[in-house]
């Protein structure tokens, strides 16, 4: 039986092999794709949405969600992703429109339709995932779990204690991370072993498809913006290992332990505190991603994408 999920994205260079992935893999069913201003303003990160799905054939109805965090300023990643919030590939027009209804108001409806069998898979700041559980808190019934890309439980990537996606909206991960529902927590520490390096993206340049050249790009200019930015040698493919968790959890060793986020106005704004030693006496609430088979990774991507 195929897996039910929402993807829940920002996009995002990342964010856009991960809706390919989502979109194409056997064992999932995509019920939707919602989207959350994060990596640039929603007016972009939903363009970006649309012009995924309609360079790649996805039929799968887009949803636009929230175009600003709860409390805090709005922060994006123009610097990462670029003015566009997808640079680097020519993408045509998308012949793709948005669906009416806000991205809330159909999390809340496909999980109110459902009984523990949608898996929320967000990608980018919780801004939707959290106004759905303050609306409506008997979605929790219909949700299975969320596994969701943020978080870190050592450093973070925009400031030195925080993660971007957690940073962008503190505020609502609180929420979410107090649910009391399943979390899977995919953050820095475990995306940062999926770097695509060379040969990785040679294997996908010989598909050989409109897709995998489309990846290829993606990963160039994100490639180029991270070896300005941090130094890396290659880019890291974050938003992807959520979805891979999804499709095979043997891909990722976890850990479950006590995950707070830091909601105070100070150096250590947006961290996900991890409580690996027991400390503070809470219970654990969060598996928390520690280690990636990298070779089984690459292989379910790309195999993935072969199919496009």
């Amino acid at each position: 039986m195929k897996t039910k999920i929402i993807l829940d994205v920002d996009p995002g260079h990342d964010d856009a092999v991960a809706i390919l992935v989502a979109a194409k893999h056997e064992k999932l069913d995509l019920r939707g794709i919602t989207v959350v201003a994060g990596n640039q303003v929603l007016e972009k990160t939903l363009q970006n949405a649309l012009k995924v799905c309609s360079f790649a054939g996805i039929d799968v109805p887009v949803y636009a969600g929230q175009d600003r965090p709860l409390l805090r300023d709005q922060v994006i990643a123009d610097d990462i992703h670029g003015d566009s919030g997808l640079d680097g590939p020519q993408f045509p027009p998308p012949t793709k429109r948005a669906e009416e209804k806000s991205a809330v108001d159909f999390i809340i409806e496909e999980c109110l339709q459902h009984d523990r069998e949608i898996v929320l898979v967000p990608t980018g700041p919780l801004t939707n995932i959290a106004l759905a559980l303050l609306k409506e808190p008997r979605i929790k019934q219909g949700i299975k779990e969320i596994v969701l890309m943020g978080g870190a439980y050592g450093l973070g990537n925009v400031t030195p204690s925080a993660e971007f996606n957690i940073f962008v909206d503190p505020e609502a991960a609180h929420i979410v991370f107090e649910s009391g529902l399943p979390i899977t927590m995919v953050g820095l520490d475990l995306t940062h072993q999926a770097k695509a390096y060379p040969e990785v993206v040679e294997r996908i340049r010989r598909l050989g498809t409109p897709v995998a050249e489309l990846v290829v790009e993606l990963f160039a200019f994100f490639g180029d913006t991270y070896k300005r930015v941090f130094g890396f040698e290659a880019p890291p493919l974050h938003d992807v290992c959520a979805v891979a968790h999804v499709i095979d959890p043997t891909l990722i060793k976890t850990q479950k332990v006590p995950v707070v986020v830091e909601t105070t106005r100070g150096a250590c704004y947006g961290r996900t505190v991890c409580d690996f030693y027991f400390k503070t006496g809470k219970p654990a609430n969060v598996h928390v991603a520690m280690e990636l088979d990298q070779k089984r990774f690459w292989d379910l991507v790309i195999d993935t994408l072969s199919k496009y």
